[in-house]
């Protein structure tokens, strides 16, 4: 059983940062792959960037340039760097593990953008 808990939403003006967290329990953290999924309002879940445990990372087009994800596997905690934030990010932002048939999701944490 792997336990994630994010932390690091809140409310931001446009143009803004945030830094979410995403702090995970045992010992195969290093050798997951972890994800940053969002869901707004009414629409589906989507991915927003993912890291796999070589390093190597994808992101949703509409955050790139904007958004930096990355993981410290010394601390079991993967990190998302939010920057340029607009109200279209706004959303509940959920932390995803991934490893072979393993999948767990945190809680999720709320992102709003807004003036």
């Amino acid at each position: 059983q792997v336990q994630l808990v994010e932390s690091g939403g809140g409310l931001v003006q446009p143009g803004g940062s945030l830094r979410l967290s995403c702090a995970a329990s045992g010992s195969i953290f290093s050798i997951a792959t972890m994800g940053w999924y969002r869901q707004a309002p009414g629409k589906q879940r989507e991915l927003v960037a993912l890291m796999t445990s070589g390093g190597s990372t994808t992101y949703a087009d509409s955050v790139k340039g904007r958004f930096t994800i990355s993981r410290d596997n010394a601390k079991n905690t993967m990190y998302l760097q939010m920057n340029s934030l607009e109200p279209e990010d706004t959303a509940v932002y959920y932390c995803n593990f991934r490893w072979i048939r393993l999948e767990y999701w945190g809680q999720g944490t709320q992102v709003t953008v807004s003036s």
